[in-house]
């Protein structure tokens, strides 16, 4: 190709992104295998949850009206009238001036409108218990409905379902769950250098790290990684196998053979797919210039840079908010994982017109976070395993300086890369 990039800002491949990306399709899984997967349709609770009035504390269930005026020097006296046994209906009506003994989650006597905390009750004796404080009308008391009525939606499509999540489908009784299904995402790593991880590279060889990093990315976001193997760099052989991912995936990715080259034949390959678009072809960001995001029909591929440290901060910034697209997560927009603030530990030179993403690393000291920037060439995967996160430097600044406060985006995020 004669030209090369066209390139675009960050905030344009977000743009894009989000506009591209649409959901996989649904699929129905077991509640045991259901956290961290993305509901397919809203939820309504199919009863009311509790179904009964409940005690939140263990005492004595009482009618609230009895007690009032109680005090210490002047106490109620009630009348023990039998007990409530978990797991069981009681069976005892609780009238004026009688009280029945209730654990924590027991269900409330008929009669009874409010539970006395066991640590302002007094026994005086096996029949008789003196109440040192008045309580209110459904004083520690859960009622039906108080946690979920019956119809309405309690958990919403596109949510990603975290424990307590599981834990209320299970109390409806619910077990099998409408998700999304996870993306597949084809991996190819290409280069006549590229040696597979179990080989001995000879002079001039490097093992294939990407495959490896970018199919962990994917699994730690929420995406099923195909590993598709190596590729060298010949038209043919790399047209073959993305037209075997685009049939097994969801999205493919392609790293090495994205930046300018004779024998750079990502974008020539994509170009030759039927119904391909080219969307991007470069992004103002340092590292990972060179990526190219398009998309063959309704599927987006990718070419990411050869170099480990470049292909994974765009994989970072850019592929963990497609992933979550495709996984059908509709929380908050924004664009990073987890972010924390620190105090920059020296000044970061930076050129106008460019994101720059440095490699952080985090420690504590009396003024909280600092991030201490780890420089290195795109190359040198030392710079990611010793890093912890990554700072941005906008667009337009021209760096940033030593103790300003920063945000650092972890690696360690908790949502897939969209908060």
């Amino acid at each position: 190709m004669e030209s090369f990039f066209e390139v675009k800002r960050p905030d344009e491949v977000f743009e894009i992104i989000d506009r591209l990306i649409s959901p996989t399709g649904e699929e129905t899984v077991p509640l045991s295998a259901a956290v961290d997967r993305v509901m397919a349709r809203d939820m309504k609770a199919p009863e009311d949850l509790p179904g009964f009035f409940r005690s939140t504390m263990d005492g004595y269930a009482v009618r609230a009206k009895g007690t009032f005026g109680a005090t210490e020097g002047l106490p109620a006296l009630f009348q023990v009238v039998g007990e409530v046994r978990m797991g069981r209906p009681p069976d005892m009506v609780v009238k004026e001036g009688q009280a029945v003994k209730i654990p924590t989650g027991g269900m409330l006597p008929q009669g009874a409108d409010s539970v006395l905390m066991k640590e302002y009750c007094h026994c005086l004796d096996e029949e008789t218990i003196e109440a040192t404080r008045a309580a209110s009308p459904l004083e520690n008391v859960i009622g039906p409905a108080d946690d979920f009525r019956r119809g309405a939606v309690f958990l919403t499509k596109g949510h990603r379902l975290r424990p307590q999540d599981v834990g209320v489908l299970a109390g409806f009784g619910i077990t099998e769950i409408p998700v999304f299904k996870k993306p597949r995402i084809a991996i190819i790593s290409t280069g006549d250098e590229i040696v597979p991880v179990d080989h001995t590279p000879l002079p001039g060889q490097v093992r294939d790290i990407n495959q490896y990093t970018l199919g962990a990315l994917c699994q730690r976001a929420g995406a099923e990684p195909v590993f598709l193997g190596l590729c060298p760099d010949k038209f043919e052989p790399l047209k073959g196998i993305v037209e075997e991912a685009l049939a097994r995936s969801d999205s493919v990715w392609i790293s090495g053979g994205s930046s300018v080259g004779t024998r750079d034949l990502t974008l020539r390959v994509f170009e030759s797919l039927a119904d391909f678009e080219l969307l991007v072809h470069g992004i103002s960001i340092s590292p990972g210039k060179p990526t190219i995001i398009g998309r063959a029909g309704s599927r987006p591929v990718v070419g990411l840079p050869g170099h480990v440290a470049s292909a994974l901060v765009v994989a970072e910034v850019f592929m963990t908010r497609m992933i979550s697209l495709l996984s059908g997560y509709a929380g908050r927009p924004r664009r990073w994982g987890t972010v924390v603030e620190a105090e920059l530990s020296r000044n970061i030179p930076s050129a106008n017109g460019r994101e720059d993403y440095v490699r952080v690393m985090l420690s504590e000291g009396e003024n909280g976070l600092t991030a201490v920037p780890v420089f290195g060439k795109s190359g040198l995967i030392s710079t990611l395993v010793d890093a912890d996160g990554l700072v941005r430097i906008d667009i337009n600044a021209e760096g940033l300086y030593q103790g300003q406060r920063v945000k650092v985006i972890l690696f360690e995020h908790t949502e897939g890369g969209l908060l």
